[in-house]
Protein backbone atom coordinates (compact mmCIF):
# COMPACT_ATOMS: atom_id res chain seq x y z
CA UNK A 1 0.00 0.00 0.00
CA UNK A 2 1.39 3.40 -0.99
CA UNK A 3 2.34 5.83 1.73
CA UNK A 4 0.15 8.89 2.13
CA UNK A 5 2.13 12.12 2.11
CA UNK A 6 1.69 14.77 4.77
CA UNK A 7 -0.14 17.85 3.43
CA UNK A 8 2.00 20.94 2.99
CA UNK A 9 1.96 23.50 5.80
CA UNK A 10 1.13 26.62 3.75
CA UNK A 11 1.19 30.21 4.99
CA UNK A 12 -2.45 30.29 6.10
CA UNK A 13 -2.13 26.97 7.94
CA UNK A 14 1.10 28.18 9.58
CA UNK A 15 -0.60 31.36 10.81
CA UNK A 16 -3.54 29.37 12.17
CA UNK A 17 -1.16 26.90 13.85
CA UNK A 18 0.73 29.74 15.55
CA UNK A 19 -2.54 31.35 16.61
CA UNK A 20 -3.71 28.01 18.03
CA UNK A 21 -0.46 27.69 19.99
CA UNK A 22 -0.91 31.24 21.27
CA UNK A 23 -4.48 30.75 22.52
CA UNK A 24 -3.68 27.36 24.05
CA UNK A 25 -0.52 28.78 25.61
CA UNK A 26 -2.66 31.63 26.88
CA UNK A 27 -4.82 29.18 28.84
CA UNK A 28 -1.92 28.65 31.28
CA UNK A 29 -1.53 32.42 31.63
CA UNK A 30 -5.28 32.95 32.12
CA UNK A 31 -5.34 30.11 34.65
CA UNK A 32 -2.59 31.73 36.69
CA UNK A 33 -4.58 34.96 36.92
CA UNK A 34 -7.88 33.21 37.70
CA UNK A 35 -6.26 31.21 40.53
CA UNK A 36 -5.82 34.45 42.48
CA UNK A 37 -9.53 34.41 43.33
CA UNK A 38 -11.04 31.13 42.05
CA UNK A 39 -10.30 27.52 43.06
CA UNK A 40 -9.15 25.05 40.36
CA UNK A 41 -12.37 23.04 39.97
CA UNK A 42 -14.45 26.19 39.63
CA UNK A 43 -12.04 27.54 37.00
CA UNK A 44 -12.63 24.38 34.98
CA UNK A 45 -16.38 24.94 35.20
CA UNK A 46 -16.00 28.56 34.07
CA UNK A 47 -13.81 27.48 31.17
CA UNK A 48 -16.30 24.98 29.77
CA UNK A 49 -19.64 26.57 30.65
CA UNK A 50 -18.90 29.95 29.00
CA UNK A 51 -17.38 28.26 25.95
CA UNK A 52 -20.65 26.37 25.28
CA UNK A 53 -22.74 29.33 24.00
CA UNK A 54 -19.85 30.64 21.91
CA UNK A 55 -19.29 27.31 20.17
CA UNK A 56 -23.05 26.68 19.94
CA UNK A 57 -23.45 29.89 17.92
CA UNK A 58 -20.67 28.75 15.58
CA UNK A 59 -22.28 25.32 15.15
CA UNK A 60 -25.65 26.97 14.49
CA UNK A 61 -24.13 29.44 12.00
CA UNK A 62 -22.43 26.62 10.08
CA UNK A 63 -25.60 24.53 10.04
CA UNK A 64 -23.97 21.52 11.70
CA UNK A 65 -26.50 18.78 12.52
CA UNK A 66 -27.10 18.08 16.21
CA UNK A 67 -27.24 14.33 16.92
CA UNK A 68 -30.28 12.87 18.67
CA UNK A 69 -28.78 9.52 19.57
CA UNK A 70 -28.40 8.84 23.31
CA UNK A 71 -25.35 6.71 22.49
CA UNK A 72 -23.62 9.71 20.91
CA UNK A 73 -24.46 11.99 23.83
CA UNK A 74 -23.21 9.34 26.23
CA UNK A 75 -19.96 9.30 24.26
CA UNK A 76 -19.82 13.11 24.55
CA UNK A 77 -20.15 12.78 28.32
CA UNK A 78 -17.15 10.42 28.48
CA UNK A 79 -15.20 12.61 26.06
CA UNK A 80 -16.00 15.66 28.19
CA UNK A 81 -14.55 13.91 31.22
CA UNK A 82 -11.38 12.71 29.48
CA UNK A 83 -10.63 15.75 27.36
CA UNK A 84 -11.91 18.61 29.54
CA UNK A 85 -13.06 17.95 33.10
CA UNK A 86 -10.18 15.74 34.28
CA UNK A 87 -7.19 17.34 32.52
CA UNK A 88 -8.29 20.96 33.02
CA UNK A 89 -8.85 20.36 36.74
CA UNK A 90 -5.48 18.63 37.15
CA UNK A 91 -3.64 21.35 35.27
CA UNK A 92 -5.24 24.19 37.22
CA UNK A 93 -4.54 22.44 40.51
CA UNK A 94 -0.95 21.86 39.37
CA UNK A 95 -0.62 25.58 38.68
CA UNK A 96 -1.32 26.31 42.34
CA UNK A 97 2.13 24.83 43.03
CA UNK A 98 4.21 25.46 39.89
CA UNK A 99 4.61 28.22 37.30
CA UNK A 100 2.39 28.39 34.23
CA UNK A 101 5.41 28.04 31.90
CA UNK A 102 6.58 24.87 33.61
CA UNK A 103 3.05 23.45 33.46
CA UNK A 104 3.01 24.07 29.70
CA UNK A 105 6.36 22.31 29.27
CA UNK A 106 5.10 19.22 31.10
CA UNK A 107 1.93 19.38 29.03
CA UNK A 108 4.20 19.05 25.99
CA UNK A 109 4.51 15.31 26.67
CA UNK A 110 0.91 14.85 25.48
CA UNK A 111 1.85 13.89 21.91
CA UNK A 112 4.30 11.17 22.98
CA UNK A 113 1.99 9.60 25.55
CA UNK A 114 -0.92 9.78 23.12
CA UNK A 115 1.12 7.88 20.52
CA UNK A 116 1.90 5.11 23.02
CA UNK A 117 -1.69 4.82 24.31
CA UNK A 118 -3.01 4.72 20.74
CA UNK A 119 -0.38 2.10 19.88
CA UNK A 120 -1.53 -0.08 22.75
CA UNK A 121 -5.28 0.28 22.18
CA UNK A 122 -5.81 0.91 18.45
CA UNK A 123 -4.96 -1.88 15.98
CA UNK A 124 -4.52 0.59 13.09
CA UNK A 125 -1.89 2.59 15.04
CA UNK A 126 0.65 -0.08 16.07
CA UNK A 127 3.18 0.56 18.80
CA UNK A 128 6.55 1.21 17.16
CA UNK A 129 10.09 1.65 18.39
CA UNK A 130 9.87 5.38 17.58
CA UNK A 131 6.83 5.79 19.82
CA UNK A 132 8.46 3.91 22.69
CA UNK A 133 11.74 5.84 22.42
CA UNK A 134 9.86 9.15 22.11
CA UNK A 135 7.82 8.42 25.25
CA UNK A 136 10.98 7.34 27.10
CA UNK A 137 12.63 10.65 26.20
CA UNK A 138 9.52 12.50 27.35
CA UNK A 139 9.70 10.73 30.71
CA UNK A 140 13.44 11.49 30.87
CA UNK A 141 12.74 15.18 30.31
CA UNK A 142 10.12 15.21 33.06
CA UNK A 143 12.49 13.33 35.38
CA UNK A 144 15.22 15.90 34.75
CA UNK A 145 12.81 18.73 35.56
CA UNK A 146 11.60 17.09 38.78
CA UNK A 147 15.13 16.24 39.90
CA UNK A 148 16.47 13.44 42.12
CA UNK A 149 14.75 14.87 45.20
CA UNK A 150 11.45 13.56 43.80
CA UNK A 151 12.57 10.06 44.82
CA UNK A 152 13.75 10.95 48.30
CA UNK A 153 11.44 13.62 49.70
CA UNK A 154 7.86 14.85 49.44
CA UNK A 155 7.46 18.09 47.54
CA UNK A 156 4.09 19.65 46.65
CA UNK A 157 5.70 20.93 43.44
CA UNK A 158 6.56 17.39 42.38
CA UNK A 159 3.00 16.29 43.12
CA UNK A 160 1.77 19.15 40.96
CA UNK A 161 4.03 18.03 38.12
CA UNK A 162 2.62 14.52 38.41
CA UNK A 163 -0.87 16.05 38.20
CA UNK A 164 0.07 17.68 34.88
CA UNK A 165 1.30 14.30 33.62
CA UNK A 166 -2.01 12.80 34.71
CA UNK A 167 -3.71 15.41 32.53
CA UNK A 168 -1.60 14.42 29.52
CA UNK A 169 -2.56 10.77 30.00
CA UNK A 170 -6.22 11.77 30.17
CA UNK A 171 -5.79 13.63 26.86
CA UNK A 172 -4.20 10.49 25.41
CA UNK A 173 -7.16 8.30 26.36
CA UNK A 174 -9.52 11.01 25.06
CA UNK A 175 -7.88 10.72 21.65
CA UNK A 176 -8.49 6.98 21.56
CA UNK A 177 -12.07 7.36 22.79
CA UNK A 178 -12.86 10.06 20.25
CA UNK A 179 -11.52 7.99 17.39
CA UNK A 180 -13.51 4.90 18.34
CA UNK A 181 -16.75 6.29 19.85
CA UNK A 182 -17.24 9.48 17.83
CA UNK A 183 -16.06 8.42 14.37
CA UNK A 184 -18.23 9.93 11.66
CA UNK A 185 -19.65 12.72 13.81
CA UNK A 186 -19.10 16.36 12.72
CA UNK A 187 -15.88 17.61 14.39
CA UNK A 188 -17.33 20.92 15.60
CA UNK A 189 -20.35 19.10 17.03
CA UNK A 190 -17.95 16.77 18.84
CA UNK A 191 -16.27 19.80 20.40
CA UNK A 192 -19.61 21.31 21.45
CA UNK A 193 -20.91 17.96 22.69
CA UNK A 194 -17.94 17.29 24.93
CA UNK A 195 -18.08 20.83 26.33
CA UNK A 196 -21.74 20.28 27.22
CA UNK A 197 -20.80 16.90 28.72
CA UNK A 198 -17.97 18.36 30.80
CA UNK A 199 -20.23 21.20 31.98
CA UNK A 200 -22.83 18.70 33.19
CA UNK A 201 -20.08 16.80 35.03
CA UNK A 202 -18.44 19.83 36.61
CA UNK A 203 -21.57 21.52 38.00
CA UNK A 204 -22.26 18.92 40.75
CA UNK A 205 -18.53 18.42 41.40
CA UNK A 206 -18.01 22.14 41.99
CA UNK A 207 -21.12 22.43 44.18
CA UNK A 208 -19.91 19.55 46.36
CA UNK A 209 -16.23 20.50 46.69
CA UNK A 210 -16.13 24.29 46.19
CA UNK A 211 -19.68 25.37 46.87
CA UNK A 212 -21.67 27.81 44.72
CA UNK A 213 -19.29 29.85 42.56
CA UNK A 214 -18.53 33.37 43.75
CA UNK A 215 -19.39 35.78 40.93
CA UNK A 216 -18.11 38.88 42.76
CA UNK A 217 -14.70 38.71 41.10
CA UNK A 218 -12.31 41.42 39.96
CA UNK A 219 -12.41 42.62 36.36
CA UNK A 220 -9.00 41.05 35.68
CA UNK A 221 -10.10 37.61 36.86
CA UNK A 222 -13.36 37.81 34.89
CA UNK A 223 -11.32 38.79 31.85
CA UNK A 224 -9.08 35.77 32.37
CA UNK A 225 -12.03 33.39 32.77
CA UNK A 226 -13.87 34.69 29.71
CA UNK A 227 -10.66 34.82 27.67
CA UNK A 228 -9.96 31.23 28.61
CA UNK A 229 -13.46 30.17 27.57
CA UNK A 230 -13.82 32.20 24.37
CA UNK A 231 -10.23 32.15 23.11
CA UNK A 232 -8.43 29.17 24.66
CA UNK A 233 -11.42 26.84 24.32
CA UNK A 234 -14.08 27.84 21.75
CA UNK A 235 -11.77 29.59 19.26
CA UNK A 236 -9.08 26.97 19.88
CA UNK A 237 -11.38 24.16 18.76
CA UNK A 238 -12.34 26.06 15.60
CA UNK A 239 -8.65 26.61 14.78
CA UNK A 240 -7.80 23.01 15.69
CA UNK A 241 -10.20 21.52 13.16
CA UNK A 242 -9.33 24.15 10.53
CA UNK A 243 -5.62 23.25 10.74
CA UNK A 244 -6.48 19.54 10.81
CA UNK A 245 -8.43 19.81 7.54
CA UNK A 246 -5.91 22.12 5.86
CA UNK A 247 -2.58 20.64 6.99
CA UNK A 248 -3.29 17.19 8.43
CA UNK A 249 -2.81 15.57 11.82
CA UNK A 250 0.99 15.28 11.53
CA UNK A 251 1.45 19.04 11.09
CA UNK A 252 -1.15 19.74 13.76
CA UNK A 253 1.00 17.88 16.30
CA UNK A 254 3.61 20.61 15.94
CA UNK A 255 1.43 22.78 18.17
CA UNK A 256 2.68 20.65 21.09
CA UNK A 257 6.11 22.28 20.85
CA UNK A 258 4.79 25.76 20.07
CA UNK A 259 2.57 26.11 23.16
CA UNK A 260 5.36 26.37 25.82
CA UNK A 261 7.16 29.36 24.23
CA UNK A 262 3.89 31.34 24.23
CA UNK A 263 3.01 30.29 27.79
CA UNK A 264 6.53 31.00 29.06
CA UNK A 265 6.64 34.35 27.26
CA UNK A 266 3.35 35.48 28.79
CA UNK A 267 4.45 34.28 32.23
CA UNK A 268 7.76 36.14 32.03
CA UNK A 269 6.30 39.39 30.65
CA UNK A 270 3.19 39.70 32.80
CA UNK A 271 3.58 37.39 35.82
CA UNK A 272 7.27 37.81 36.62
CA UNK A 273 7.94 34.08 36.23
CA UNK A 274 11.41 32.72 35.50
CA UNK A 275 12.21 29.30 34.09
CA UNK A 276 15.23 27.60 35.63
CA UNK A 277 17.99 25.87 33.69
CA UNK A 278 16.58 22.43 34.52
CA UNK A 279 13.21 23.38 33.00
CA UNK A 280 14.85 24.43 29.72
CA UNK A 281 16.96 21.26 29.54
CA UNK A 282 13.89 19.19 30.32
CA UNK A 283 11.98 20.97 27.56
CA UNK A 284 14.82 20.24 25.11
CA UNK A 285 14.68 16.52 26.01
CA UNK A 286 10.88 16.49 25.64
CA UNK A 287 11.22 18.24 22.27
CA UNK A 288 13.69 15.57 21.18
CA UNK A 289 11.18 12.93 22.27
CA UNK A 290 8.54 14.60 20.12
CA UNK A 291 10.91 14.69 17.15
CA UNK A 292 11.58 10.97 17.51
CA UNK A 293 7.87 10.17 17.78
CA UNK A 294 7.01 12.37 14.82
CA UNK A 295 9.90 11.00 12.76
CA UNK A 296 9.88 13.57 9.97
CA UNK A 297 12.95 15.50 11.13
CA UNK A 298 15.13 12.40 11.23
CA UNK A 299 13.74 11.20 7.89
CA UNK A 300 14.68 14.55 6.37
CA UNK A 301 18.18 14.50 7.87
CA UNK A 302 18.80 10.93 6.70
CA UNK A 303 17.89 11.62 3.08
CA UNK A 304 20.77 11.31 0.69
CA UNK A 305 21.19 14.14 -1.80
CA UNK A 306 20.37 13.07 -5.37
CA UNK A 307 23.42 12.00 -7.35
CA UNK A 308 24.01 13.33 -10.83
CA UNK A 309 25.47 10.69 -13.12
CA UNK A 310 26.62 13.35 -15.59
CA UNK A 311 28.74 15.40 -13.21
CA UNK A 312 31.80 16.67 -15.04
CA UNK A 313 30.30 16.19 -18.50
CA UNK A 314 29.51 19.12 -20.77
Amino acid sequence: MAKTSTPALDLNATIMLLLLAAVWGGSFFFGEIALREVPPLTITLHRVIWAVPVLALIVLFKGVAVPRSLRVWGAYLVMGALNNAIPFSLIFWGQTQIESGLASILNGTTAMFAAVVAGLLLPDEPLTAKKIIGAALGIAGVTFIMGPSALTEFNPGNLAQLAILGATLSYAFAGVWGKTALAGQPPLMNALGMLIGSTLLMIPIVLVFDGPPNLALSAGVWGALLGMAALSTALAYVLYFAVLVRAGAANLLLVTLLIPPFAIGLGVMFLGEQMGFDAWVGFAIIALGFAVTDGRLFSFLSRKPPTNAKVGQS
